[in-house]
């Protein structure tokens, strides 16, 4: 599984979203997926999961099935929780 973080890096909550990610990082070692929503691989992703707002978090498979998304900032879980949904 894989954790990935769909966001503009050009926006007023980019500095949000990275701060999260580096702290993920600090805590668990471990990195997240930061990936551009208007890149191509963004697109495709935000398409095959109708996601239409962002930032978002996504847990998905390996395969990209979605398991989990959270799409408000302000209700992503904590870096505990989240790290349940990274592979070792």
């Amino acid at each position: 599984m894989k954790v990935v973080i769909l966001y503009k890096p050009i926006s007023e909550l980019a500095s949000s979203v990275e701060a999260y990610a580096r702290e993920f990082e600090r805590e668990t070692g471990r990195q997240l997926t930061l990936l551009n929503f208007e890149s191509k691989e963004g697109i495709a992703l935000a398409g095959v999961h109708d996601i239409v707002r962002q930032p978002v978090l996504l847990a998905l498979r390996d395969s990209s099935e979605l398991i989990e998304a959270w799409p408000d900032r302000d209700s992503w879980p904590t870096m505990s929780q989240l790290s349940a949904y990274i592979n070792n």
